[in-house]
C-alpha cells in the first residue's frame, strides 16, 4: 500500500481526487493511503439529513457521496482514506468496516485507551468515566439518552464503487471540538464527541497518524502477506 500526507488539505478536491483515482484505477493499479487533515468543514453524507445540521455559521457545508450522516473535520483531527481493491483483498464491506474500526482500536491501546465499538453505529468510541478501562461495552444503556457516559472519537464513512473502496476514518487527537455542537454527530442527537486531550491524554499528532497508518497497512494487505 502506498503511503500520501496530503498536509492539511482543503476537502472537496481531496474528494473530487480520491473519486477520479478509484475511477481510473486498473485491477493492478496499487492501494493507497491519504492522511491528511482538513480546515475546518462539516461533510454530509448520503444519507445526511438537513435537520442534523443545526447552525454552521461561517463552516461550510459539503456535500460528500460517503455513507453515513454529518461531520465535522478540522484541524487537529487524523483523516484517513484507504484507497482499496476489496476483492483483492478478499473483503466484503462488513468485514473492511470492522478492519477500519480494528486499526482505531489498536491505535488507541498504543495509548493506554480502550476504544469500544457499538453496533448499528460504525465508528469507535470511549467511555467517558474510564477510557483506559478494559470493562467491555454491553450495548447503549436505557434512558433518554443511550448516548450517556459515552464518547465518539473516531468517525467512519466509505464509498464502494466496482469492489473499490475511498472515503475513510477521522480520529480526534486534539482539536477544536466546538463545532460539534453545531450538529447531530453521525445523526445522533446527544451524542458525545471527543479527542485524546478531552480524556487526558496528550500525543503528538504526527506520532498518532504515524500509528494509525501503520496498523491500517497491517490489517489491508492481501491475506497472503498478513503475518
Amino acid at each position: 500500500m502506498e503511503l500520501r500526507w496530503l498536509g492539511l488539505a482543503p476537502y472537496r478536491p481531496t474528494a473530487q481526487a480520491m473519486r477520479a483515482f478509484t475511477e481510473a484505477r486498473q485491477p493492478d493499479t496499487p492501494d493507497q493511503l491519504w492522511l491528511c487533515e482538513h480546515p475546518p468543514v462539516f461533510t454530509q453524507g448520503q444519507a445526511g439529513r438537513p435537520e442534523h445540521v443545526l447552525d454552521p455559521g461561517d463552516i461550510p457545508v459539503v456535500a460528500a457521496n460517503r455513507g453515513g450522516q454529518v461531520t465535522y473535520h478540522g484541524p487537529g483531527q487524523v483523516v484517513a482514506y484507504p484507497l482499496v481493491d476489496l476483492r483483492r483483498l478478499d473483503l466484503w464491506v462488513k468485514a473492511y468496516v470492522h478492519r477500519l474500526e480494528e486499526a482505531v482500536l489498536r491505535t488507541l491501546s498504543d495509548w493506554g485507551v480502550t476504544g469500544h465499538r457499538v453496533p448499528g453505529a460504525p465508528g469507535v468510541y470511549v467511555r467517558l468515566d474510564d477510557p483506559c478501562g478494559h470493562a467491555a461495552l454491553r450495548g447503549l444503556p436505557p434512558g433518554d439518552n443511550p448516548w450517556a457516559g459515552l464518547g465518539k472519537i473516531a468517525a467512519l464513512g466509505i464509498k464502494v464503487q466496482r469492489h473499490c473502496a475511498y472515503h475513510g476514518l477521522a480520529l480526534n487527537v486534539a482539536m477544536d471540538l466546538s463545532p460539534f455542537s453545531r450538529i447531530h454527530p453521525c445523526g445522533y442527537a446527544g451524542l458525545r464527541t471527543v479527542d485524546l486531550a478531552t480524556i487526558g491524554v496528550m500525543a503528538d499528532i504526527a506520532e498518532v497518524r504515524a500509528a494509525l497508518a501503520n496498523h491500517l497497512r497491517c490489517l489491508l494487505q492481501p491475506r497472503q502477506l498478513q503475518a
